[in-house]
């Protein structure tokens, strides 16, 4: 099935863009910008919004259309989580049916990235957005480390705290320092001996399940997540592992 992205009409090709290019705002640099947009190859270029980020730099709203379009039928992702998510209660009661004993979830954001946002949805008490974080379930033990840990002191603590799973919250993504911050703690857990019985499990506003794997991580989850998305994936994940064979370390 081909489809193609739409505006007023299905399969019109109509999409939006936006950019900044450093030229004053004016109506030559309007022109400017709808001229690049069709060389990019796209059609019936319209600017619909322009201004001035300062003097010298332009914010710019285009509407084009594209001839393009994809067989979504060979477009291959495999979700972290291709089921249901449990809801809290579920996630308490399986917790104590089949493990018994209360699971240790270590989270933060590492590197230089201050933004708690990410990891406090999933971690705080609170939650976001009317669903709880995983402070809240009395089957889990929840560490948020907060922000600009060390990749070293995340394995070091995840370590002495014996934890099921680490969660990992990238925000800033400026020239893919997420990507590089992101190989260096999987390195590091990996030397150590962390992720062979704990799950790492990272997630941010430009991360997926297939980036995630393609690093080494058990899964990545992106905007719209919540807390019990990521416990059921932990949960069942941990459950997979156990009938496999032990990995905890005694």
């Amino acid at each position: 099935m081909y489809i193609k992205p739409y505006g007023d009409t299905l399969n019109d090709g109509a999409v939006q863009l936006s950019f900044s290019m450093p030229v004053t705002c004016s109506g030559r640099a309007k022109e400017a910008a709808r001229q690049l947009v069709l060389k990019m190859g796209f059609a019936q270029c319209d600017i619909v919004h322009a201004h001035p980020l300062s003097d010298e730099f332009t914010f710019f709203v285009a509407y084009a259309k594209t001839a393009a379009s994809i067989d979504f039928d060979r477009v291959e992702y495999v979700e972290a989580l291709d089921e249901k998510s449990l809801s809290m209660d579920e996630v308490n009661a399986f917790i104590k049916a089949e493990f018994k004993r209360k699971l240790v979830v270590v989270g933060a954001c590492t590197g230089f990235d201050a933004h708690t946002v990410g990891i406090d949805a999933i971690m705080n008490m609170k939650g976001y957005n009317h669903h709880f974080g995983l402070e809240r379930y009395p089957m889990i033990e929840a560490f948020n480390l907060g922000a600009q840990v060390p990749n070293e002191k995340l394995v070091e603590r995840a370590r002495e705290l014996r934890a099921d799973a680490v969660l990992i919250s990238q925000v800033v993504t400026q020239k893919d320092t997420h990507v590089q911050n992101l190989t260096r703690l999987i390195e590091l857990a990996e030397a150590d001996g962390l992720h062979s019985h704990c799950l790492m499990i990272v997630g941010g506003p430009r991360i997926g399940n297939k980036l995630a794997r393609e690093l080494g991580f058990d899964a990545g989850f992106g905007s719209g997540t919540y807390a019990e998305d990521v416990a059921t994936f932990i949960v069942k994940k941990l459950k997979e592992r156990q009938t496999a064979g032990p990995r905890r370390q005694q």
